[in-house]
């Protein structure tokens, strides 16, 4: 069987070749302060991955334009992903994780909502596995929210309302959902304060909102490396903290959190400032802890 660096050299995509931007202020709290943590990821590719040093958020700059994203996530994310795992991942495969996926959320969801919601929109919601199992369940209508053609064919041809686009262009203009549903997504935007904005824009009053987290800490602590946690396809990386910090931003209030992975249902609310002295004691001390475990790992590709 061929190895992992073999099968990522045969997608011959060149990340350094391509157009990349820097990333000046933290998506966060505005920051111009940052560390380098990391030239690489686990991919091999030299993706640099800095931490702010007044609130501990994680982001990739240089990063991909986004448009060269578009063409990464049409042509290269479900191959590579496939040659990283060892196993093909593409719309069809993709369907029976997202099935454990959702019952896992369903259980949790129907321990924590106050009321069944009546409609659910799934943003980034791909073939509409999660969004199916959730409007079944609660006898809701649905929508899903994806840039990706060939997932959204499959979402309608579940009987899903579909909608193309990124998160950050989308306007709901009246519409109002009473559970909207951020599942795996909020690591691989470019902005989120601003998807947070969309989302808090989208919930109908008294509705819920879902979002969960691929926290950097548990990821670190897990794998034993941080290069292991970083990938192109996650523009940012968040923690516990640092979430909160953006729900209190964009409006949000924590009605309920799932801890085994950092899953939270938040309630429409008035913004508020963060915990900035907090957030930054705890960058420091997580700054202090990946220096002392340091970035190294092996090249896949070598």
């Amino acid at each position: 069987m061929r190895n992992t660096a073999s099968l990522i050299r045969d997608l011959d995509f060149e990340y350094a070749a391509r157009e990349l931007e820097p990333v000046a202020a933290c998506n966060l709290c505005g920051s111009n302060e940052h560390v380098l943590l990391t030239n690489r990821d686990r991919y091999g590719y030299p993706a640099t991955m800095r931490m702010c040093v007044r609130c501990g958020l994680g982001f990739l700059s240089p990063r991909l334009t986004r448009s060269e994203y578009a063409v990464f996530y049409e042509c290269v994310y479900r191959p590579l992903i496939s040659a990283y795992r060892g196993r093909r991942i593409d719309a069809e495969t993709l369907q029976q994780g997202q099935r454990a996926y959702a019952r896992k959320l369903l259980r949790f969801l129907s321990r924590t909502l106050s009321a069944q919601p009546a409609s659910v929109l799934d943003v980034g919601g791909s073939t509409g596995v999660v969004a199916s199992a959730l409007c079944a369940a609660f006898e809701a209508e649905g929508t899903v929210l994806d840039p990706s053609p060939e997932e959204l064919a499959v979402a309608a041809s579940a009987g899903l309302e579909t909608m193309p686009g990124f998160v950050e262009d989308f306007d709901p203009g009246p519409r109002r959902w009473d559970l909207v549903l951020f599942c795996q997504t909020i690591d691989h935007v470019l902005d989120v304060a601003a998807s947070l904005a969309v989302l808090r824009r989208s919930v109908a009053e008294g509705g819920r909102v879902w979002v969960d987290v691929d926290d950097l800490m548990t990821v670190v602590a897990r794998t034993g490396s941080l290069v292991e946690a970083v990938h192109v396809d996650h523009p940012y990386y968040l923690t516990r903290d640092t979430a909160r910090a953006f729900f209190s931003q964009a409006g949000f209030e924590v009605a309920a959190e799932r801890r085994k992975r950092a899953g939270f249902l938040l309630v429409p609310g008035e913004p508020r400032e963060p915990d900035w002295e907090g957030l930054h004691a705890l960058a420091e001390t997580r700054l202090a802890t990946f220096r002392t475990l340091g970035s190294t790992a092996p090249d896949p590709r070598t």
